[in-house]
């Protein structure tokens, strides 16, 4: 025959002040202690015991005592409370002490050739804080993966979420010093007809680019590429290879330009991309742990020229 455990139904408060008794020795004490009456410790003390069907307190006109089913109640009682007392002090710091394992997720072009340094800098600036990294370009639910941050690309709207746009990013045009010994940079928006375009993302067909030039100028353009790839990340390294001139964001370029790896064709012409949103769950009430990853990530943006950083009103789905 299996044994049936009674689920316990009594209020957190009405064991607090059980506790409260056996600690200070008196109802009064306990009363004064929780800033309530005698009358109302003493009615929690018997709904307390009602609820657990034993007698917990041994009463006389002079004075309680605990019965050998109190103390053995009030042992394990008191250990449940510190636990919880932990756990809720646990709970408040995270809003404000930047600690803990950080969950967050991003497109993969952008996981590879731009978080790892973030990264590493946040980790030397707060190696408190553990990080995972779901790189991957399927828009994974926040709630649904424990994500705390997800680092979005573009302007599609996740309904219950907060986002912080963090850099609007240009995409340009760039080509290896190998590609371009071989066929001289175009002078030109017209002579990138006669170059081998590498695109990502881009439908099948004639794929239609609008350049400017940041001082007012816009030039649409019909570009048949050579290369289709699904994403940045492989348009890079094909453009770092030398198989044509890629068109890439500044970002994900970055370090290669820097190294003499590629180089900027046809500046200042460009393509305005998306913004760059940082999503998360909680809004306001965001962890600490958060925020000053979502900072450090705005702060080393804007230390590459990257403007944004500005949030998006008040709207959750933003």
């Amino acid at each position: 025959m299996v044994a049936r455990t009674e689920t316990f139904r009594g209020g957190l408060e009405d064991v607090r002040a059980f506790c409260a008794v056996v600690d200070l020795g008196t109802v009064t004490a306990a009363a004064a202690s929780l800033q309530e009456t005698k009358g109302s410790v003493s009615r929690r003390i018997s709904r307390l015991e009602q609820a657990l069907g034993a007698r917990l307190m041994a009463r006389t006109s002079r004075a309680v005592s605990p019965t050998a089913e109190g103390l053995a109640f009030y042992a394990k009682a008191q250990e449940s409370l510190t636990l919880l007392d932990e756990a809720a002090e646990t709970a408040r710091d995270a809003r404000t002490v930047p600690t803990g394992h950080l969950r967050i997720t991003t497109s993969i072009d952008f996981g590879i050739e731009v978080m790892p340094e973030i990264v590493a800098s946040f980790r030397t600036a707060y190696p408190q804080i553990t990080v995972e990294m779901l790189n991957t370009d399927a828009r994974l639910d926040l709630a649904a993966n424990r994500i705390d941050l997800a680092l979005r690309l573009g302007g599609a709207e996740e309904t219950g979420y907060r986002a912080m746009v963090l850099a609007t990013l240009a995409l340009g045009l760039y080509a290896a010093p190998a590609y371009l010994l071989r066929r001289p940079a175009p002078t030109d928006l017209a002579g990138l007809r006669d170059h081998d375009l590498i695109l990502a993302r881009e439908r099948i067909g004639t794929a239609g680019l609008v350049l400017t030039d940041g001082q007012g100028r816009t030039e649409p353009l019909a570009l048949s590429p050579a290369i289709r790839v699904s994403d940045f990340a492989t348009a890079h390294r094909l453009t770092l290879a030398g198989a044509g001139i890629g068109h890439l964001p500044s970002l994900v370029a970055a370090r290669a330009v820097e190294a003499g790896e590629i180089l900027r064709v046809l500046s200042p012409w460009a393509t305005r991309g998306a913004h760059l949103r940082a999503v998360t769950l909680a809004g306001r009430e965001l962890p600490a742990r958060v925020q000053v990853f979502r900072e450090h990530v705005r702060s080393a943006l804007a230390a590459r020229d990257c403007p944004g950083a500005t949030l998006d009103g008040d709207d959750p789905n933003r």
